[in-house]
C-alpha cells in the first residue's frame, strides 16, 4: 500500500471519527435536556408548583436549545459532489435510489463507497450539527414510541377501565372519528375562503392528527385532586385508545388515496367503503395480534417454571411485548394498536402470573422508560421547531386550525 493510500485512509478514519463525535454531541444535548427537565420537575414538586406539566417544561427547554443551535452555532463545512443521474436498466428516474455508489479512482487501486438516501437536501452548506439534531424517524417509531404506548396499557387501572369499557370505546372510536371529520371539514371549508386552498385529504390528515389529544396535564390535576375514579378512567382510557384510532384513521385515508388517486378533487363511494373496510381490518387484526401475544406470555409464565428466575422472566416479558409491535409492523398492520392491547392483556393476565420481583421490576422499568421517552419526545419537538429544514408557516391555516378545533 502506497503512502498516499495510507494518508487517505487516515483522513477517512478522521472523518468517521468526527461524525461519531457529532452524533455523541447530539445525544449529549438531549441527555442534558432531560437532566434539566428532571431537576426542574423536582424543584416544582418540592415547591408545590403545579401550573406546568413536565412535558411542557421539556418542550420549552427544547425550544430554547433549538434556537441556540439555529442562530448561534458556527456553520460547519459539508463536503458534497453534484451528480447527475444517467440511464440505468433498473432505475426509471421517478424516485431517488436507495444507495449511490461512488467510485474513486486512485493510482494503484479503486474503491467504491455507498451513500444511503437520507432525504431531500435543503441547505448544502448549512450547520451540520443542526442537521444531525434531527433524529431518524425509524428510531422514533420503532424504539421510542412503543414503550410509551405499552406503558399506557400496562398501567391501566383494570377494574375501572373494564367497568367503563363501553363508554371509553364510544368516546375513542366514535368521538375521535367524528372529531377528525368535523375538524377536517371545517378546515377545508375555511381553507377555500383563503389563499392556501388545501385538498380535502390533507385536511382529513390534519383532523385525524389533531383529534388524538393527550390530556397529560388534566390527568395530573385529576391525580392531585383525587377525582372520581370512574371519571379518571374515562378520560385516561379515551386518551389511551384515541392515539390508536387516529393512527388507523390516517392509514384508512392513505388507503383511500391509493384506491382513488383523484380523491382530492371529488368523492368515490367504492373507494371510501374499501377504506372503511381496511380500517376495521387493520384495527381488528392488530388488536387480535396484540391480545394473542399478551395471552401467550400469560400462558408461558403460568405453565412453566420460568418464574423461578425473575431476570429471565422479566426479559421474556419485555421481548414478547416488543415482538407484538414488530410483528404487526412487518405484517403491514399497526404496531401501536398491537402493543397497546398487548399491554392491556399483560396487565390483566400476565401480571398475576409473575413473581413478586418481576412485578416490581417490570412496573418500575416501563414507568421509567415512559417518563424518559415522553420527555425526550417533547424536547425533540422543541429543538426541531428551529432545526427542521422544511417548516412552512401559513398563518391563515393556523388561524383556521384554532377555529376548527374550537368547533369540536
Amino acid at each position: 500500500m502506497s503512502l498516499a493510500s495510507e494518508r487517505n485512509d487516515i483522513e477517512l478514519d478522521e472523518k468517521i471519527k468526527e461524525q461519531h463525535r457529532i452524533d455523541s454531541l447530539n445525544l449529549l444535548l438531549y441527555m442534558m435536556l432531560l437532566i434539566t427537565t428532571v431537576l426542574t420537575v423536582w424543584m416544582f414538586k418540592h415547591r408545590r408548583m403545579r401550573y406546568m406539566h413536565e412535558t411542557g417544561l421539556a418542550l420549552v427547554f427544547g425550544l430554547v436549545v433549538g434556537a441556540l443551535i439555529r442562530y448561534t452555532s458556527v456553520p460547519s463545512a459539508i463536503s458534497h459532489v453534484e451528480v447527475k443521474a444517467v440511464s440505468h436498466p433498473t432505475y426509471n428516474g421517478t424516485l431517488p435510489p436507495d444507495y449511490l455508489w461512488y467510485h474513486m479512482k486512485r493510482k494503484l487501486e479503486n474503491r467504491t463507497y455507498a451513500y444511503r438516501l437520507t432525504g431531500e437536501v435543503e441547505d448544502l452548506t448549512g450547520n451540520q450539527f443542526a442537521q444531525q439534531a434531527t433524529f431518524d424517524p425509524e428510531i422514533f417509531f420503532n424504539i421510542i414510541l412503543p414503550p410509551i404506548i405499552f406503558n399506557a396499557g400496562y398501567s391501566l387501572k383494570r377494574k375501572f377501565f373494564f367497568r367503563n369499557l363501553g363508554s371509553i370505546l364510544c368516546f375513542a372510536f366514535i368521538g375521535t372519528t367524528i372529531s377528525a371529520f368535523v375538524i377536517g371539514g371545517v378546515q377545508y371549508t375555511f381553507g377555500l375562503l383563503f389563499t392556501y386552498k388545501p385538498s380535502l385529504l390533507d385536511c382529513l390528515y390534519f383532523g385525524a392528527l389533531i383529534s388524538a389529544t393527550d390530556p397529560v396535564t388534566i390527568l395530573a390535576i385529576f391525580n392531585d385532586l383525587h377525582v372520581d375514579v370512574n371519571l379518571y378512567a374515562l378520560v385516561f382510557g379515551e386518551s389511551v385508545l384515541n392515539d390508536a384510532v387516529a393512527i388507523v384513521l390516517v392509514t384508512a385515508i392513505e388507503n383511500y388515496a391509493k384506491l382513488y388517486a383523484t380523491a382530492a378533487d371529488g368523492f368515490e363511494a367504492i373507494a371510501f367503503l374499501k377504506a372503511i373496510g381496511l380500517f376495521f381490518y387493520v384495527f381488528c387484526s392488530s388488536f387480535l395480534l396484540g391480545s394473542v401475544m399478551g395471552c401467550a406470555t400469560a400462558l408461558l409464565t403460568k405453565f412453566t417454571h420460568i418464574r423461578d428466575f425473575p431476570l429471565l422472566e422479566s426479559s421474556l416479558f419485555l421481548l414478547m411485548s416488543y415482538s407484538s409491535f414488530l410483528i404487526a409492523e412487518a405484517a403491514d398492520l399497526t404496531g401501536i394498536v398491537a402493543v397497546l392491547f398487548c399491554g392491556i392483556c399483560q396487565a390483566h393476565y400476565t401480571y398475576n402470573n409473575l413473581s413478586d420481583e418481576a412485578r416490581v421490576r417490570t412496573k418500575d422499568f416501563f414507568e421509567l422508560i415512559n417518563f424518559l421517552t415522553e420527555n425526550f419526545i417533547f424536547s425533540y419537538i422543541g429543538v426541531s421547531l428551529f432545526t427542521f429544514p422544511k417548516h412552512q408557516w401559513d398563518f391563515a391555516f393556523i388561524g383556521c386550525a384554532f377555529v376548527s378545533f374550537s368547533k369540536t
